[in-house]
């Protein structure tokens, strides 16, 4: 499917706390200038109202053309698969089932699909950002190899996660997957890992050890960290690199399950530099047998697809030939397993609103109005 040629029109919005973001896209390509409103969060009859109303702005916004269909990322817990949202953190007012997807359907007579924002960032990159990349980059080096999978994470105000398989969103049987955040913490096991993988981790943990540095953002502590801003250098490393110890073992044991690439995405990722060597590390290190055997940490080695010289040892696959027994004939076969993990090619918000798009086209035959 290109996305780019597609002619039809879908309704997106970005939710967050504080403002709803409503746009429209075609072609792939945003098609009017953003309406933002405010979220009235706490107020779940207006939050409700405003949704209505900046999507019926939208859609005169669109005129003459009209929309084929509404998707957009909103908070979860909720059952994605039929639009009701549940208890939501940022949002107060939504408590004991709220039917977001069927109310816009009956409003607007339009299919609507709601998904975990990183869902469709992971969903995007798979379907024009990261994953073409790779495979396209892989064909021009004449490996016959095609990745089809993909695990994505956002790095921001908390920890995100989305799946990926065989080109399709993996949702789970209780629209419950791909919760890295609740993966243990590595560096303190009673916690979750987003308290170690958060733009407050990163805060807290260079706070802990400069005094009067509560003002200072992650993106402060960064340029400390690179010796480009004055402060402790030392701890702000620290901070950073002890995220992505957390980051790694999380995604260790998300990748004994999940074969695939891994793309990240979010603000914190800008600090890739120092966050993504340490990844490597820790999911190319080993782990212990009960005899102290030391064997790797993953079945499959680990590539950092943002270093040019790691890419070109990752698209430097290595072939064998060997036997089939008792004929005269033989096979090739690829002597190692490669994981590759890099940065979203899309930007973040970019990637959920193609996601979303490429969602809803994709669904759109198999969709029964509520």
């Amino acid at each position: 499917m290109n996305l780019y040629n597609d002619k039809r029109i879908v309704m997106t919005l970005d939710a967050g706390g504080t403002n709803l973001v409503f746009s429209a896209l075609q072609c792939g390509k945003e098609i009017i200038t953003p309406i933002i409103l405010p979220s009235n969060s706490s107020d779940l009859e207006k939050c409700l109202k405003t949704i209505i109303s900046g999507f019926k702005e939208v859609k005169n916004e669109l005129l003459p053309e009209s929309p084929v269909a509404i998707s957009f990322a909103f908070p979860g817990p909720a059952d994605y698969e039929n639009g009701i949202i549940g208890d939501l953190p940022n949002f107060k007012s939504f408590r004991g089932g709220v039917a977001l997807g069927p109310m816009l359907e009956n409003v607007f007579n339009l299919p609507t699909f709601i998904n975990n924002d990183g869902d469709l960032f992971t969903y995007g990159e798979a379907m024009a950002g990261f994953l073409p990349e790779i495979n396209k980059n892989l064909k021009n080096s004449g490996i016959q190899k095609e990745y089809r999978n993909l695990f994505g994470i956002t790095l921001g105000t908390g920890f995100g996660g989305g799946m990926v398989i065989n080109g399709k969103i993996y949702k789970g049987d209780n629209s419950a997957s791909s919760e890295i955040w609740l993966m243990r913490n590595f560096k303190e096991p009673n916690l979750i890992a987003e308290e170690g993988v958060s733009i407050r981790a990163v805060k807290r943990c260079y706070c802990e050890k400069v005094e009067n540095s509560n003002h200072l953002s992650p993106e402060d502590i960064f340029l400390i960290a690179k010796g480009l801003k004055e402060g402790n250098q030392e701890a702000a490393l620290q901070a950073y690199e002890r995220m992505a110890v957390i980051i790694g073992e999380s995604l260790a044991n998300a990748l004994t399950l999940f074969d695939g690439p891994v793309v990240i995405g979010g603000g914190i990722s800008g600090a890739s530099d120092i966050l993504l060597p340490k990844i490597i590390e820790h999911l190319n290190g080993t782990i212990e047998t009960r005899t102290k055997e030391r064997i790797p940490r993953l079945v499959s080695k680990v590539f950092n697809i943002e270093n040019k010289s790691e890419y070109c040892k990752f698209l430097d696959q290595k072939f064998q030939n060997i036997q089939i027994p008792f004929t005269q004939k033989s096979v090739n076969i690829n002597t190692e397993k490669r994981i590759p993990i890099g940065l979203s090619k899309l930007g973040t918000s970019e990637a959920v609103c193609l996601g979303a798009y490429a969602f809803a086209l994709i669904s759109l035959k198999n969709h029964k109005l509520a």
